[in-house]
């Protein structure tokens, strides 16, 4: 990845980021109060399964090979090969999901900020009682959005509504207080730009509360293997748009880490942690020629 940041902060000579290999709630204890900016979550779903993603590599089928070589057809009919590397996959079940969530969610409003903002990710499974959990914690007039991100991706069962979004519950330290940087977020186009006039339709809109964003593609560069990895675009939104240049984003249950590139990408600082030793190794590789990152095997006091 590139680590040069567009907000060109002055990070004063210490590290840029950390990345831990901890539980992130004992991560989060070693915080001080109101330190951070910005504290972004993507907690297993709680779908009940176990989460793989097989990892593959394609390679082209040179000219004049015979008409058995490769597996699938690409632009100009040209002849590809998949070689299949491995897979990454966890459990995703919890007995009370609740209370798995709950230490996170407390430990989060205590580091952030008077004007600082908590997004967490989910899904349809669990996400109506989280936010009744959130409103008791950071108190239900800090809710300010639930965002949609949508994308068309996966599989289409034919007894339901196939489901396609995942659901970025928005809360605020202090709702009258937190950043909300308007200007910096990119702007999109007009669905229907005749009805806005010339110099509108060129400007673009704000984006609303429903995200329509692709997922990691299976083979494109941005992946790296690991299962529930989210879109860079859609963590780059939310640090522009809720932290501050040179702030502190934290994300307690990292996984690939698409969080601290997102920070690292716009000249915000980060804190990282998870659990998983799979997840420790690919953020890593993530950012292993990033300088000023620090990589901890440990809870540091």
């Amino acid at each position: 990845m590139s680590d040069g940041a567009s907000g060109g902060a002055d990070f004063g000579g210490g590290p840029r980021g950390r990345v831990h290999l901890a539980d992130g709630v004992e991560v989060a204890r070693t915080l001080a109060d109101e330190s951070v900016d910005l504290v972004y979550l993507d907690p297993p779903f709680n779908t009940g399964r176990r989460q793989t993603r097989e990892q593959l590599r394609t390679r082209r089928v040179p000219e004049g090979a015979g008409d058995g070589e490769g597996d699938r057809t690409g632009f100009g009919g040209r002849r590809y090969a998949t070689e299949r590397l491995g897979s990454r996959s966890f459990d995703d079940g919890f007995d009370d999901y609740l209370a798995f969530l709950e230490p996170f969610l407390v430990e989060s409003h205590r580091v952030l900020a008077p004007t600082g903002s908590l997004y967490l990710h989910l899904d349809y499974r669990e996400v109506h009682y989280a936010k009744v959990l959130l409103d008791e914690v950071f108190g239900r007039a800090n809710f300010v959005n639930e965002i949609i991100w949508a994308y068309d991706y996966g599989a289409r069962p034919k007894r339901r509504w196939p489901a396609k979004h995942d659901n970025i519950l928005f809360y605020a330290k202090d709702a009258g207080r937190n950043v909300f940087n308007a200007d910096d977020i990119e702007r999109i186009p007009y669905m229907a730009p005749g009805l806005v006039g010339p110099e509108k339709a060129a400007r673009g809109k704000l984006p609303t509360d429903t995200w329509w964003h692709t997922i990691v593609s299976p083979t494109g560069r941005e992946k790296l293997g690991y299962p529930t990895q989210k879109p860079l675009g859609v963590l780059e939104r939310i640090v522009r748009a809720s932290s501050p240049p040179g702030g502190l984003v934290a994300d307690f249950v990292a996984g690939s880490g698409t969080a601290g590139e997102a920070a690292l990408r716009h000249g915000r600082r980060f804190v990282l942690a998870d659990c998983s030793p799979e997840a420790f190794e690919v953020m890593r590789r993530r950012f292993a020629e990033c300088d000023g990152v620090a990589f901890c095997e440990a809870v540091e006091g």
